[in-house]
């Protein structure tokens, strides 16, 4: 009976993220033909995703044109940071889920009329297991790591990090302060993913951000210049 069961949760969910994936692929068309890069941020809570944002909008000035949606369990608080700094963004509170799915992603797309946007970050709910198995139409795959964190983490939670195409560590001010082996974070996550680019970043102090905005451009250039679907790629 329990083996049963069992058998049954894993069709359940294999159906659930076949249905999901129909959409995500959906979602990567309509965007690649809008002309717009979609990011899927992923990470463990307080690891920097909306800090990023915000320190990302204020480097890019009118350079780029952004917008985010944002995934939490509960309260709109990120929405209103990003709201601050003239970013188009949309809450989706999830009321429980650990996880964004490409059916909420279409929705909250529509409203803040992606098309007419350059990048549009897609901050998912601060979890490192579930929301690295559902696609939601992106482009590319980002995973944060802050040095207040274990460098272990991709070792721990490989999934996210074997799925990204890039790491960014974060809080790098906070280095001197906190025992967090950079060395060992980047042998880690390169161990996990051999072809992961990895960056390090603090929004405080604004070093590694030219970097990063360098790598969004190069993605965005690279997505137009296709001028395909990347969904599965």
């Amino acid at each position: 009976m329990e083996r049963r069961t069992q058998r049954k949760r894993v069709l359940m969910l294999q159906n659930l993220l076949q249905a999901n994936d129909l959409i995500a692929k959906r979602i990567n068309q309509s965007a690649t033909e809008a002309g717009t890069l979609l990011v899927n941020m992923l990470s463990s809570p307080g690891s920097g995703k909306t800090t990023l944002l915000e320190a990302t909008a204020r480097r890019v000035g009118g350079s780029l044109r952004i917008g985010a949606i944002l995934g939490d369990v509960a309260t709109d608080r990120d929405y209103e940071r990003l709201r601050k700094h003239g970013i188009s963004a949309v809450q989706i509170v999830t009321g429980g889920e650990c996880h964004l799915e490409a059916a909420m992603v279409e929705q909250a797309l529509q409203e803040i009329d992606f098309g007419s946007l350059d990048i549009v970050f897609i901050e998912n709910v601060g979890n490192l297991v579930c929301p690295s198995e559902f696609q939601l139409g992106e482009h590319v795959r980002v995973v944060l790591l802050s040095t207040a964190e274990g460098e272990d983490k991709s070792i721990k939670y490989p999934m996210a990090f074997r799925t990204a195409q890039a790491l960014i560590i974060t809080k790098m001010d906070l280095l001197p302060h906190v025992p967090f082996d950079i060395d060992a974070a980047v042998r880690f996550a390169l161990q996990v993913n051999p072809k992961l680019q990895i960056l390090t970043t603090s929004a405080v102090t604004g070093d590694g951000l030219d970097d990063w905005l360098s790598l969004l451009n190069e993605w965005h250039n690279d997505m137009k210049a296709v001028g395909r679907s990347t969904f599965g790629s």
